[in-house]
């Protein structure tokens, strides 16, 4: 990609920083911190990667996405809104009571959301059933599930890799969230998850390795994963939970609570400051 194009996807991933703090202090409650890890990936895919279209969000030839780690709604929804499936104004009201935009992705209340997710481990599985039905129907459209690395400890996520496998899905790409933390502490200290990489590899996948903030390797490792035939693709991104914001950053405590309004301050601040640093 060129540098303009590079500073287009940077300041939109921004901009999908900034909305994700505002819903979650309006909210009151969510999960920030890997919402803002997850925001780079999810900015590329919409705004570069994926065959899209806001104004017809159930085109049976589109690409799809499962947030498989559906608590982090928040940076898909900032993503949905600056991409134009609904207005920005509802992020504001999320969680609320009769508001469109719920604590998890809701595929029947919410434009753009391809299934509903939330308990962890099942969003894979209905990524794979997504693939398998373009196979079966010989539609050349693809799917992309984002996991959380703390998610990657749940059983269902292993015999869907094992499904994937087993019926050659190049169709499907996995991208693990992979920031270290979940709710209870480090990946390391919860369940011990190491060589994620090496798992995957012997379920019979096809993984790559990057910065999840790096969107030259973001955009490196779609481009390779098309090429790849006969099997699933596992991209590994390392990422920093609360990227962007300097108090949440690497915070595990920032996985499940809402900033309050000097934190909010804070937080908004740091985000305006660098988007003003790109747009100079």
């Amino acid at each position: 990609m060129d540098k303009s194009e590079l500073l287009e996807l940077k300041k939109t991933a921004c901009n999908v920083r900034i909305w994700t703090i505002e819903g979650v202090f309006n909210a009151k409650s969510g999960h920030p911190g890997g919402s803002l890890s997850a925001a780079d990936i999810m900015t590329y895919l919409y705004f570069k990667e994926m065959n899209v279209d806001p104004k017809n969000p159930k085109d049976p030839k589109r690409d799809r996405f499962v947030l498989s780690k559906g608590h982090c709604c928040p940076a898909l929804y900032a993503v949905l809104a600056l991409k134009g499936y609904f207005s920005t104004e509802e992020i504001k009201v999320l969680r609320h009571i009769g508001a469109m935009l719920q604590g998890h992705p809701d595929m029947k209340g919410t434009p753009g959301i391809d299934m509903s997710s939330g308990s962890l481990g099942q969003g894979i599985s209905a990524a794979c059933g997504m693939a398998l039905a373009a196979k079966l129907s010989g539609d050349d459209y693809r799917v992309y599930a984002m996991l959380g690395d703390g998610e990657c400890e749940e059983g269902q996520v292993w015999e869907a890799a094992m499904f994937a496998a087993h019926n050659k899905l190049d169709n499907l790409v996995a991208i693990v969230d992979f920031n270290g933390l979940q709710i209870d502490g480090t990946v390391a200290d919860v369940a011990g998850l190491s060589e994620l990489d090496k798992k995957f590899t012997s379920f019979g996948f096809e993984v790559i390795t990057i910065d999840g903030h790096d969107f030259e390797q973001i955009e490196s490792a779609l481009e390779k994963a098309k090429t790849v035939k006969g099997k699933p693709v596992a991209i590994i991104a390392n990422t920093v939970k609360g990227k962007g914001v300097s108090f949440m950053e690497n915070q595990v405590g920032w996985h499940g609570k809402a900033p309050n309004a000097e934190q909010y301050k804070t937080a908004i601040d740091e985000l305006n400051a660098q988007l003003k640093a790109m747009e100079a």
